[in-house]
C-alpha cells in the first residue's frame, strides 16, 4: 500500500495524523477524527498549551488526551538535530474509555435545541453546541477558543465572569434568567442553568439555557395591552366588571361601583349573582352565560335587573364578551352597561302570551292582526287585553305601551319590539 492509498484508508476513519514545521505551522494533515481544518487546527493548539490533557506531550511514544469531550491517544515524533527540530509528525486516534462519556454528553448536547456551552475559568469557550452559537449569529467553530470579551461588550462579560467564577467558587448549579446582546444589537433574554464541571482535566463551568426572547416579548405586551385597557377602564367612565368562570368579580371600574353604591374594594371578590334581583329572567341570564363559558357564544346582549346597595332594583343593559386567558379552565367575561333604566317598579308577573301581545301592540298590530299572528281568537286578544290594563294600570293602547317600557317588560334597544328577557334575538317573548 503506497502513501495515498493509506491516506484515503485512514480519511475513513476516526483518526487524525499532521506533520508539522519547525514553527509549529501544519503542512499536511488528514484523517477523518475531525470534520473540518478549524477544528483539527484547535486540537494542535490544546496539544502545545495543555488544554484538555498533558501540559507537556513526549515527542514520541502514544499518551492519552482529551479535547471537547472525547478521548484520543496521541503520538508523536520530531525529526531534526535534537537542537533545532525542523519538522514533527504525528497521530491522534479517537479511544473508548470511562471518561469518554463526557464525549457522548458532548454529541447529544449538540443536537440539543437548547443552548449549551462550556468554559473554563478564565472565560475562554473550550465547547458549545450550534444552538448557543446561534444566538450570537455565529457557528460553534468560530466561537470555540474564543474569550467573552471577544463575543460580549465590557459589561455583559464582566457579569458572566461573575457567574462563573459564582458556580465555581460555590460548587453547586444556579438557575437564573440574564439578559445578552443579540447579533442586531437587541437584547435577548435566556433562562436556565450554570453549573461546575470537569471537562478532561480542567475545571470548567458549563452552562444550559433556553432563548425566552419572543416570550418575554410577548409577555410585555400583554402586560402592556391589559395596563391601556385597565387605563381605559379607569378613565372612561365606563361600567364594566371582569367576570371570572364561576361568577365572580375579578375585576371592576369605579363607574359601576358608584352605580350600585357599593365600594370598590367590597365588591371586587363577590359573587355577581349577588347583584342581580330575584326574578325569573335569572334563568334565562343563566342560559347565556353558560354558552359564553362553554364557548358556544363569544358575546351577546342581554339585559338584567340589578340590585344596589340600598336594595333599589334598576334595570341595565349590558354587554358580554368572553375573553378566553391561557392555562383557565374556562374564559373570563367582561361584562359592560351600556344602558340604564329608571329605578325598577316591580310589576305583576305576565304570562308568556300577554308579553307577546305587548309586543305586539308595540309594533302597531291592531287586535285583528295581533289575533292572526298569535293563533288567537278575537275573544281572547281582548280578554288579555282588558287583563293587561287591570295589571298594568294602562287605560288605553299607548299607555299600555308606554307602561311595558317603563316597566322594563320590553326592551328599548331592539325592533321590532321584544321582551327584554328573550332567549333569542328574534324572539319577541
Amino acid at each position: 500500500m503506497d502513501e495515498a492509498d493509506l491516506k484515503t484508508l485512514l480519511a475513513t476513519l476516526p483518526v487524525f495524523w499532521w506533520e508539522a514545521d519547525g514553527g509549529a505551522g501544519m503542512v499536511e494533515s488528514g484523517g477523518g477524527a475531525f470534520a473540518d481544518e478549524h477544528t483539527a487546527q484547535r486540537f494542535l493548539a490544546a496539544l502545545r498549551n495543555g488544554h484538555g490533557g498533558p501540559s507537556a506531550l513526549p515527542d514520541d511514544g502514544p499518551c492519552r488526551t482529551r479535547f471537547e469531550g472525547r478521548a484520543f491517544d496521541v503520538s508523536r515524533s520530531a525529526r531534526g538535530d535534537g537542537v533545532r527540530r525542523r519538522r514533527g509528525r504525528g497521530v491522534a486516534v479517537e479511544v473508548s474509555d470511562a471518561a469518554a462519556g463526557t464525549g457522548a454528553c458532548a454529541a447529544f448536547a449538540d443536537l440539543s435545541p437548547a443552548a449549551v456551552f462550556v468554559r473554563d475559568a478564565d472565560g475562554r469557550y473550550v465547547w458549545a453546541n450550534h444552538a448557543y452559537a446561534h444566538l450570537y449569529g455565529t457557528t460553534r467553530d468560530h466561537l470555540i477558543g474564543r474569550h467573552l470579551t471577544e463575543t460580549d461588550g465590557p459589561e455583559d462579560a464582566a457579569r458572566f465572569l461573575a457567574f462563573d467564577k459564582e458556580v465555581l467558587t460555590g460548587g453547586h448549579s444556579v438557575r437564573h434568567t440574564l439578559v445578552y446582546r443579540r447579533p442586531d444589537g437587541s437584547p435577548g433574554h435566556a433562562a436556565g442553568y450554570r453549573f461546575p464541571v470537569t471537562w478532561g482535566t480542567l475545571p470548567c463551568v458549563a452552562g444550559i439555557y433556553v432563548d425566552i426572547t419572543e416570550y418575554t416579548h410577548a409577555l410585555d405586551q400583554r402586560r402592556q395591552a391589559e395596563e391601556d385597557l385597565r387605563a381605559l377602564r379607569d378613565h372612561s367612565g365606563l361600567p364594566c366588571l371582569r367576570l371570572s368562570a364561576d361568577g365572580v368579580v375579578g375585576e371592576a371600574s369605579s363607574a359601576v361601583a358608584e352605580l350600585l353604591r357599593v365600594r370598590l374594594r367590597d365588591l371586587v371578590g363577590s359573587p355577581a349573582e349577588s347583584l342581580l334581583a330575584r326574578t325569573p329572567e335569572r334563568a334565562a341570564l343563566r342560559r347565556v352565560w353558560d354558552d359564553l363559558i362553554g364557548g358556544r357564544r363569544r358575546s351577546a346582549r342581554t339585559s338584567a335587573l340589578l340590585v344596589d346597595g340600598d336594595q333599589r332594583q334598576r334595570r341595565a343593559w349590558v354587554h358580554l364578551s368572553a375573553v378566553r386567558r391561557t392555562g383557565d379552565w374556562g374564559p373570563d367575561v367582561w361584562a359592560v352597561i351600556t344602558g340604564l333604566g329608571l329605578s325598577h317598579e316591580p310589576h305583576p308577573p305576565l304570562t308568556a302570551a300577554q308579553v307577546r301581545i305587548l309586543a305586539l301592540l308595540a309594533a302597531g298590530h291592531s287586535n285583528a292582526g295581533i289575533a292572526e299572528a298569535l293563533h288567537l281568537s278575537r275573544q281572547t286578544v281582548d280578554y288579555h287585553l282588558s287583563r293587561l290594563r287591570h295589571l298594568l294600570g294602562g287605560a288605553t293602547r299607548p299607555a299600555l305601551v308606554a307602561r311595558a317600557y317603563v316597566l322594563g317588560i320590553l326592551s328599548p334597544h331592539t325592533w321590532p319590539p321584544r321582551s327584554t328577557t328573550a332567549a333569542h334575538p328574534l324572539s319577541p317573548a
